[in-house]
């Protein structure tokens, strides 16, 4: 069974897919959008309508619907003061409430949910979101919940790019500085910590990505320690290279202060989740190596792509999975810590999406089976050498596929005779 954070990231990839489609303008997006979630069963939707604010009149105006209900007199109003539901999404995006306007019922819908879209309008009478996505299941369960936070935040993300576009030129200018930045601030390649042969690489698939990695040694002096850090911004451009700056930095500078993993991580949460309001689909894995006797390696997952352990002495290979939500998604999230031991020999795999996902020609994923391989075929390797022959290998696996993303790698290896 999928795990709730394995579960998000299915969701949110369908939906993404969905909004990547080109539109003439942000009324033809969204009405898409309403339709393909309506119509696609993994969402268990039966019904979606677009409402726009008529700020002057203090009401809503239905732009759209669509689905297995019944239809809606065109151009219907909704007082906005009949609905205390819409005065309450400036704050959390999302609400879910049985249906009490008559007419909406009389249509079918009874479970009423009301998601913000697009940017925040102040009026005299408060604030509110100049669009609201409303969609009914037949019940009401937290996958659906999530999906509509996930439906949210890429609405949002997509009208907030069409926007963009009237000043190209300057985004340009601002992604190329952007990237500058981005090269500067990644930390040099490779770092020895102990017996720990460490060897980090980033490969953005355009001028700014949104993977990132970095080494955080700890200025503690009763145990010295190192945090190594790899994470995967979902956006695109410029967007996911600002949420991956922000959280790196961020994660550098709280290392120094808290020094619980579990307590970094949920603050980071609420920090990106403060932050971003639009994009709050960031996956990050954080461990910290110890120079302990039995080399423990604590690390929390927060809904990234699963590491791959090997274990030289037995051969075998270990995931390690997610132990807490991904970040940002929603607040005050509670992150598990758990453990590896590594011996002389054994081999930690960081990465992100872009490495196990590349595809070839036949849209065959390069996948974990191919991944292990190589760890077996170049374990006596160093980890430099380790990381270009992966990279090697993905890139020629992909040669010749349409579809690529941003790649990072980090090899962490305990030296010393087996």
């Amino acid at each position: 069974m999928d795990s709730a954070s394995q579960a998000q990231k299915r969701i949110y990839k369908l939906v993404e897919e969905i909004a990547s489609q080109k539109f003439l303008d942000e009324r033809t997006f969204l009405q898409n959008l309403v339709q393909q979630v309506v119509d696609s069963p993994e969402f268990q939707i039966v019904g979606g309508r677009i409402w726009e604010l008529m700020p002057n009149d203090k009401t809503y105006r239905l732009l759209f619907q669509y689905g297995n209900v019944n239809k809606i007199p065109d151009n219907y109003i909704m007082n906005i003061d009949e609905q205390p539901i819409l005065k309450e999404l400036h704050i959390e995006k999302t609400k879910l409430q049985e249906e009490t306007d008559e007419i909406l019922k009389e249509s079918g819908i009874f479970i009423y949910s009301a998601t913000g879209v697009g940017e925040i309008v102040r009026t005299k009478w408060g604030r509110f979101y100049e669009y609201v996505l409303g969609f009914n299941a037949p019940e009401i369960l937290q996958s659906f919940y999530d999906t509509l936070s996930i439906i949210s935040t890429i609405a949002s993300s997509r009208l907030h790019d069409f926007r963009l576009i009237q000043s190209h030129e300057k985004i340009r200018e601002d992604v190329a500085r952007a990237a500058e930045i981005q090269r500067n601030l990644l930390p040099d390649h490779s770092i020895n910590f102990s017996d720990f042969e460490i060897y980090g690489i980033c490969v953005p698939d355009s001028d700014v990505g949104g993977d990132f990695f970095d080494y955080i040694p700890s200025l503690e002096t009763e145990e010295n320690r190192l945090a190594v850090v790899i994470g995967d911004a979902s956006s695109k451009g410029l967007t996911a290279a600002i949420q991956a700056l922000f959280v790196s930095g961020a994660l550098s500078m709280a290392h120094k202060f808290t020094p619980q993993i579990s307590s970094l991580m949920y603050h980071l949460n609420n920090l990106v989740y403060e932050t971003f309001p639009l994009e709050r689909f960031l996956t990050t894995f954080y461990c910290e190596i110890s120079e302990s006797s039995n080399r423990l390696v604590l690390y929390a997952n927060a809904g990234h792509t699963e590491p791959l352990y090997y274990r030289r002495e037995s051969e075998k290979f270990k995931l390690l999975p997610s132990t807490g939500g991904i970040l940002g998604l929603v607040p005050n999230q509670k992150f598990n810590i758990e453990n590896i031991r590594m011996k002389v020999g054994d081999i930690l795999v960081l990465l992100t999406d872009g490495v196990l996902e590349s595809q070839n020609e036949k849209d065959e994923f390069f996948g974990y089976d191919r991944l292990k391989g190589l760890i077996q075929k170049y374990r006596d390797y160093s980890s430099k050498e380790i990381a270009m022959h992966i990279l090697e290998e993905v890139q020629t696996f992909s040669a010749r596929s349409k579809f690529n993303d941003d790649r990072t790698l980090i090899i962490i290896k305990r030296t010393g005779t087996v």
